[in-house]
């Protein structure tokens, strides 16, 4: 039997606006999209997971940008994954990306989860317009279903 030990979401832009749109930097650097605390609660540091789920709309600008997407937990990335964003010059093209990561064996306390994006691809623009949502769930094993 598995338990729910803690949920938390955030979702920073709530719609697509592309009057405010977030320049995606590129790499090394990044932007910072959202962030959220998972506390595991004593008893709970092993046989443990944490379903991570982040929606990001995009938009390219010019050319077609490969946006890197991470999630890290505490300063560490656990998790990446990559987007192609192409831009049209006769009309705005917006995408929405979904990923989820699973981080597993998480050790007790209170953890720091961001999801970040950045271009990978020189002399191209990507920006974030929006919605931005970001989700965790931690989930444990029952004590007793190991005995």
């Amino acid at each position: 039997m598995v338990r729910i030990i803690d949920y938390q979401a955030t979702e920073p832009i709530r719609r697509v606006n592309n009057n405010n749109p977030i320049a995606i930097p590129h790499s090394s650097r990044r932007v910072v999209l959202a962030s959220i605390n998972i506390t595991i609660p004593r008893g709970f540091s092993n046989q443990n997971h944490v379903e991570l789920i982040a929606t990001v709309g995009v938009r390219g600008i010019s050319g077609t940008s490969q946006i890197l997407f991470k999630i890290f937990r505490d300063g560490t990335e656990i998790f990446r994954t990559q987007e192609g964003v192409e831009s049209d010059p006769e009309s705005e093209v917006n995408y929405i990306v979904t990923f989820q990561g699973i981080d597993t064996n998480v050790r007790q306390g209170t953890h720091l989860y961001r999801v970040t994006a950045e271009n990978i691809t020189d002399g191209t623009e990507a920006a974030v317009v929006g919605p931005i949502s970001f989700s965790g769930l931690a989930i444990a094993r029952d004590e007793w279903d190991d005995k």
